[in-house]
């Protein structure tokens, strides 16, 4: 055996640049090849809301927190459009991998479990950044909305997009078919996002919903995002950061541990 082989030293080098680069480019070609179906839905959902809100109650609301209405919902709808879509990527990715049967194409290669979860975490950030860029292209040729800190809207729309794409392998790996993620996503992801400050703030709640509402990551995305594009929010954008990057770590080393163990994956 070569020293290198004993010391664990593979020859691809510590990391498979190449195997993960492969990997992203699976990611993103798979989503990219129905654009129709990943990249103007969600464009054309997200146009829809913000139609029925502005029909529904739009000229009747008044200010929330110092802006328009339609002004404070659109960040909220752009983060739960991008959340939801990273999500649907990397579980639905993997969920098929398993349903179909290849999955060990995936696991054969000389990947190891953090190159593994980087590039399907990588496909998921990719459509969600792909995703916001198109809906605030949209909301701001519509209402005007632009962007007061760019940088915190791209920090919090990525970190989003990789706790959602974390998940989604979560969801994936646990799923043995496409009904069980489908009830993960209706009870659990939808759920979530549109209970988290997405059409409202959350001092119009009750005490005990608010207080709920602050151990909830999908509000500080989206109220990050809220800060970034508007420059107002509920909270600390700083305090968001710290618990967006928690909360990704959190996901993100549960995913290394089970691809790591094989947990689900290996027959």
């Amino acid at each position: 055996m070569s020293v290198n082989n004993a010391m664990g030293v593979r020859r691809f080098g510590r990391v498979n640049w190449l195997g993960l680069w492969t990997l992203m480019q699976r990611e993103v070609l798979r989503f990219m090849n129905v654009w129709s179906q990943t990249i103007m839905a969600p464009l054309i959902n997200a146009g829809l809301f913000l139609l029925i809100f502005t029909i529904a109650i739009g000229s009747q609301r008044g200010d929330v927190m110092g802006v328009p209405f339609m002004h404070f919902l659109a960040p909220g709808i752009l983060t739960m459009t991008v959340i939801q879509n990273a999500f649907a990527n990397s579980s639905s990715s993997l969920t098929s991998a398993k349903v179909q049967g290849n999955i060990v194409d995936t696991l054969m290669p000389p990947l190891n479990a953090g190159e593994l979860v980087a590039g399907y975490i990588a496909g998921a950030v990719a459509r969600g950044l792909l995703v916001a860029v198109v809906i605030a292209i949209g909301v701001w040729l519509a209402l005007g909305v632009g962007m007061q800190h760019p940088l915190w809207v791209f920090v919090f729309v990525v970190l989003g997009a990789v706790f959602m794409g974390a998940l989604g392998i979560i969801a994936a790996i646990f799923a043995n078919k496409f009904d069980q993620l489908a009830a993960i996503s209706n009870f659990i992801v939808t759920p979530l996002s549109f209970l988290s400050g997405t059409f409202y703030s959350i001092d119009a709640l009750p005490p005990v919903l608010n207080k709920l509402s602050h151990v909830n990551p999908f509000f500080y995305i989206i109220d990050g995002v809220r800060y970034g594009m508007i420059g107002v929010s509920d909270g600390s954008p700083w305090r968001g950061l710290w618990v967006a990057l928690l909360a990704c770590a959190l996901v993100i080393s549960i995913c290394w541990y089970w691809f790591n163990k094989g947990y689900r994956l290996k027959a």
